[in-house]
């Protein structure tokens, strides 16, 4: 890893312990000579009337702090993008799986990245292109998942999976799940109304085309929870794995699978 000029910062809003934590932060960087870059929610931390738009806090960057939970580190990730920024995601908030870094190892991994000696692991996305009519209207970049979900008023959605060229099934479920794992894909369908219906792991490098047979706007396509646009009858999204991958700094001295036994309890009664 290059040495550490400029840190992009990105914090939670309305949390208390990044009030503390981010003035104090700043002023680490400051002491080592370290130029901080930061999105609105961190100024207003750190006393400021204004940050900079989150899209344009990683310009220049050779890391990226996050500061807050898993919804705040899939956001900084698309604002990241291609840019092969670390990642050193600090949890402030309950579960945070992908920001499993806590806020006593903060500084020590901080030090660490000065002497170019963090450990960093590599997580694959999605690129999600919405079609309509043979014109692609929106296009993603999802870390988590891609989920097609019907919409509050449907009872039940009708979609339609491909793999490359190959029809898989048409599910008839609450929706569908879509995952990057690996290097594959994993569609998962919420409730299928056909028992048989199981999750499927296809190969990353076919892709998957799902066609939404709703009628109106009966579908709804998010993107890690957090973007996305209803569905029209017809209209197709198109998942294939991204040309480059999220780089997470991984904790010191802990596996992903200490995460999960600590996350969620295993072998305790």
């Amino acid at each position: 890893m290059a040495a550490v000029k400029t840190v992009g910062i990105f914090a939670k809003p309305n949390s208390s312990r990044a009030t503390k934590l981010v003035p104090e932060l700043l002023r680490w960087l400051a002491h080592h000579g370290i130029e901080a870059r930061f999105d609105n929610e961190t100024a207003h931390y750190a006393g400021m009337l204004v940050g900079l738009d989150r899209q344009h806090v990683p310009e220049g960057c050779n890391l990226a702090i996050v500061l807050g939970g898993d919804g705040t580190l899939l956001s900084a990730a698309r604002a990241v993008g291609n840019r092969a920024i670390p990642l050193l995601a600090v949890n402030l908030g309950g579960l945070g799986f992908l920001t499993s870094i806590t806020t006593d190892d903060l500084f020590p991994e901080l030090e660490r990245a000065i002497t170019g000696a963090l450990k960093i692991t590599r997580r694959k996305m999605l690129s999600v292109s919405l079609v309509r009519e043979n014109a692609t209207v929106a296009t993603y970049q999802a870390l988590n998942d891609v989920v097609i979900a019907k919409s509050a008023m449907a009872r039940i959605v009708y979609l339609e999976a491909w793999a490359d060229d190959s029809f898989v099934c048409e599910y008839k479920a609450d929706g569908l799940i879509i995952y990057p794992t690996m290097d594959s894909i994993c569609l998962t369908p919420i409730c299928p109304h056909t028992l048989t219906n199981r999750p499927l792991i296809i190969p990353a490098a076919m892709g998957v085309r799902v066609v939404s047979k709703a009628l109106g706007e009966e579908a709804f396509l998010t993107v890690d929870g957090q973007v996305g646009s209803p569905l029209e009858a017809g209209d197709a999204v198109e998942c294939g794995m991204s040309d480059f991958d999220v780089l997470l700094v991984q904790p010191p001295h802990k596996t992903f699978f200490d995460v999960l036994r600590q996350k969620l309890k295993w072998g305790e009664r």
